[in-house]
């Protein structure tokens, strides 16, 4: 199944690689900050027709909205261009992101860097990778050497959880913070040693479903801001190299 997702995604990766930096016709879902193009629905439906053609009995959870419910145990949950504001805007960071859950367990999941060629992957028990080297997550423990990411829900105006508060005193503790706008990448990037820790809130499942198994395989921790353990559908969720865990998790609930 694994090598399956990896084809698929590459296939969609390659219709949004082809698309990147021409006109494409840009709709608003709710408002200014939500976006979707012709090709997020291009590459949905690429990839809803594969699952469909060779996992006919499983169900879908897409972004886009090509849901369906099956008979197997087998759910899988498609976002088919994290980061379509980038696309969008020629900024050449996103990702196509897939994750398979089963019995309420991630199983397996890719998340596709499109202009960097790079496939993150990984099945339960069985590691992490990028292309096909396996990767882990720092070693640092010292919050004020970390190199930190998060990102912001499109309500930020509003700030929903005190995100600004949460963001400054973040950034006053750790070396930096980097907001990129893929979150199936930031997480990705912990879970390869890049960075520390990526925190964010108001996520949906296609966002964060894939790189929840990548970044616990290459030893990561996911929780909430509580500490607590979290699935798909929290809107909450911190992803550590575990070494900084506790000093992220004392900022975050206090602020």
């Amino acid at each position: 199944m694994l090598k399956n997702i990896i084809e698929i995604s590459k296939e969609a990766g390659s219709i949004i690689r082809e698309g990147f930096g021409k006109n494409n016709i840009v709709e608003f879902k709710t408002d200014e900050g939500n976006l979707v193009t012709e090709i997020d629905k291009r590459s949905e439906k690429t990839i809803i027709n594969f699952i469909k053609k060779n996992y006919p009995k499983d169900s879908i959870l897409a972004e886009e909205g090509s849901n369906s419910k099956g008979s197997s145990d087998n759910l899988w949950i498609v976002d088919p261009l994290d980061g379509t504001t980038n696309f969008t805007h020629g900024l050449p960071i996103f990702a196509v992101s897939i994750g398979v859950i089963k019995k309420d367990e991630i199983i397996a999941g890719v998340v596709y860097d499109v202009m960097n060629e790079i496939v993150y992957s990984a099945e339960n028990g069985s590691g992490a990778f990028a292309n096909d080297k396996q990767i882990r997550v720092s070693s640092n423990d010292r919050i004020g050497r970390s190199l930190l990411a998060t990102g912001f829900a499109y309500n930020v105006k509003d700030n929903p959880q005190h995100s600004f508060e949460k963001f400054t005193a973040v950034t006053k503790s750790a070396r930096a913070v980097r907001r990129l706008g893929s979150a199936a990448l930031d997480i990705c990037h912990v879970a390869k040693g890049i960075y520390d820790g990526f925190w964010e809130i108001n996520l949906e499942p296609w966002d964060v479903c894939a790189g929840m198994i990548i970044s616990k395989e290459a030893g990561g921790t996911v929780t909430d801001f509580s500490g607590e353990e979290i699935d798909i559908y929290s809107k909450q969720i911190l992803v550590t190299n575990g070494k900084v865990t506790e000093r992220l998790l004392n900022l975050l609930s206090k602020n």
